[in-house]
């Protein structure tokens, strides 16, 4: 750990991407300033060189204290489950509401980088993936939640340097979101919801972490925002194949109707309301699943930026599932 004052801050530090990020910048020579909530669980960040500033995106005071002497700043905090469509707001969106005034305040116009969603864009049709031309059409509230971000960064545009990148789903070791499935297939189940396959854009952790560190260098993704993903999508049932192939399970299919999965759905963030537990299953998480299609094209990135995601999700599943039994986590 670093007690030098960084130029660099990444807010959702001790986050999947977040901890990539950082290591990343301090392979570079770069160590950044970590803005981690007090008490939260930095074991992501473990052996790295980087300074600890404790805050939060909700607490205006504290972001005042935290982006002092910055010059770039990638806003990744947020929350992925919520039992309400405010759970979602005040983190993701008047967060972001928030870390753009204090960056304002200083003064010194220091760069902005959002990490958005797909989720903002909403899904696709399996025959037309998203382009960032086409309007923010959110299906749920965490989508919503990043779209309100969008607006509210772009709406800052005149007043600081600001860009969006919009990832689909992010695989790699270390990776909760994607867990569930992984614990299924651990247990020799395969999830079958019907009425598929239904194509997913992934990308590997690495190359979102690398187009990100463009985005803060180079003036041509100013006021932009860009997708990011594989050119080849893949399905919940390839990428279950995939985990179990890694894995050496041998997995029975576990049918489960949509109306019965989104009445799961709305029965943990029941409990999640009344117990404040975020649990795996939620109302966004299952529309996601049974979503037609969650497709983008990266061609924008490559036309003006010249970067490709270059990283097999498929391999990266394998090194996942591999990953998460070594480490204890099935």
């Amino acid at each position: 750990m670093s007690n030098r004052n960084s130029k660099i801050l990444i807010t959702g530090a001790n986050g999947f991407v977040g901890a990539a990020l950082a290591r990343a910048l301090a392979a570079r020579g770069q160590p950044a300033a970590c803005l981690v909530r007090p008490g939260a669980d930095v074991s992501a960040l473990e052996g790295l060189l980087y300074e600890r500033v404790e805050g939060d995106v909700t607490d205006a005071a504290s972001l005042a204290r935290a982006v002092q002497g910055r010059e770039v700043v990638y806003h990744l905090a947020g929350t992925r489950r919520g039992a309400t469509r405010e759970d979602f707001h005040r983190v993701n969106a008047e967060g972001t509401r928030l870390l753009c005034e204090a960056l304002v305040a200083l003064g010194t116009r220091p760069r902005l980088v959002l990490v958005g969603s797909l989720g903002a864009a909403g899904p696709s049709r399996p025959d037309q993936p998203r382009v960032e031309e086409d309007p923010l059409q959110p299906t749920e509230w965490y989508g919503e939640s990043k779209a309100e971000a969008e607006r509210i960064v772009f709406g800052y545009a005149d007043r600081l340097p600001v860009t969006v990148l919009r990832p689909p789903r992010i695989v790699g070791p270390g990776d909760h979101e994607n867990l569930p499935l992984f614990r299924l297939v651990a247990r020799g189940l395969r999830l079958e919801l019907g009425g598929g396959p239904r194509p997913l854009t992934l990308v590997d952790v690495e190359d979102v972490v690398d187009l990100l560190l463009v985005l803060a260098e180079r003036d041509e993704a100013l006021g932009q925002a860009f997708f990011v993903g594989h050119p080849e999508p893949l399905s919940l049932e390839r990428i279950q194949e995939l985990a179990a192939e890694a894995l050496g399970r041998r997995t029975r299919a576990l049918p489960v109707p949509p109306a019965v999965l989104l009445g799961l759905a709305t029965v943990a963030d029941g409990v999640s309301r009344l117990t404040g537990r975020r649990l795996a299953l939620n109302r966004k998480f299952a529309r996601q699943l049974l979503a037609p299609a969650w497709t983008c094209t990266s061609d924008k990135a490559h036309r003006l930026l010249g970067f490709r995601a270059t990283r097999d999700p498929a391999e990266t599943l394998r090194q996942t599932a591999r990953w998460y039994r070594a480490h204890g986590w099935l």
